[in-house]
């Protein structure tokens, strides 16, 4: 059992930069694939990014490639999004998620609780 912790968000001025973080309270993730999806109020969830279990391989979705990098450090049991240039349609909730594949969010088996990321023009 996986029990994820994001940390990180708050408000932003569109342009500027946010570092989000996921840590695991419980459970270890160096087995698992990683990856951060957001909600925005009315829409879907959407993938963002996803790291492999080592941290090699990552993928990104094409809104946010050459802006977001996606990193884990697994001797702190912690995953990482640095966000940069943001835009004001990126305010969303950001979830962690572990146990699943790529971008496919139902796949996921464990979630974090959400953190708000709020981008002001």
């Amino acid at each position: 059992q996986v029990q994820l912790e994001e940390s990180g968000g708050g408000l932003v001025l569109a342009g500027g930069s946010l570092r989000l973080s996921c840590t695991a309270s419980r459970g270890s993730l160096s087995n698992y694939g990683l990856a951060w999806f957001r909600q925005a109020p009315g829409k879907e969830r959407e993938f963002v990014a996803t790291v492999s279990c080592t941290g090699v391989s990552t993928d990104y979705a094409d809104s946010v490639k050459g802006r977001f990098t996606i990193s884990r450090d697994n001797a702190k049991n912690t995953l990482y999004r640095q966000m940069n240039n943001l835009k004001a349609e990126e305010k969303a909730v950001y979830y962690c998620a572990a146990g699943g594949d790529a971008s496919r969010y139902h796949t996921y088996e464990y979630w974090g609780q959400g953190t708000q990321v709020t981008v002001s023009s």
